[in-house]
């Protein structure tokens, strides 16, 4: 089986794949209730104990490699080192739970090993995220979480839930990971 990863230090999202490519299971691990690395990592690892006991045949990991550069109103070079540091810390988890070494996969290779063009923001006027999400979802058809609305101007709307993002990258990974390196 496969596991892949979208890490970030508020929501990782994670994707278990069969090794014919079927999706297992689809979810995200909330770290957004403490700012400790350390705290993060323990309750990163506390899940991935649980997804092995549940998935005990998970043999490879793949993880969508930190970001490493600046982006124009994207990220401080704090955020970055932040974000790298735990990508780190999870890599090692990974390692130490699964016995294996996880391969890292830049999110340009995961989205061409995966057919997933994008059009800049300032080109298409839409977020490469959201790019991203949509061609997930037309391929996927997957049933997102989604949550009501509780106030402001938009109060009883039903949204698919911010998290949902993370799960689609995390596919993503997975599927380069199945595509790239067929089991």
């Amino acid at each position: 089986m496969i596991l892949g990863l979208d890490v970030s230090t508020s929501a990782t999202g994670y994707c278990i794949m069969s090794t014919t490519g079927d999706l297992i299971e689809l979810g995200w691990i909330d770290l957004s209730k403490t700012k400790e690395l350390v705290e993060k990592g323990f309750i990163f690892r506390d899940k991935i104990i649980s997804l092995i006991k549940q998935y005990p045949d998970i043999d490879r990991v793949y993880i969508e490699e930190a970001f490493q550069r600046f982006a124009a109103g994207m990220s401080s070079a704090n955020t970055i080192m932040r974000l790298a540091s735990f990508n780190g810390v999870t890599q090692y988890i990974c390692a130490e739970h699964f016995r294996c070494t996880p391969v890292l996969i830049s999110v340009g290779e995961a989205r061409k090993l995966c057919g997933i063009k994008t059009i800049s923001k300032k080109k298409s006027g839409i977020d490469v995220k959201e790019q991203v999400f949509a061609w997930v979802d037309r391929h996927l058809k997957y049933d997102w979480p989604t949550k009501v609305l509780k106030s402001g101007p938009r109060k009883g709307l039903k949204i698919q839930i911010p998290q949902t993002r993370d799960m689609s990258d995390a596919w993503v990974i997975a599927q380069a990971g199945f595509v790239k390196y067929r089991l």
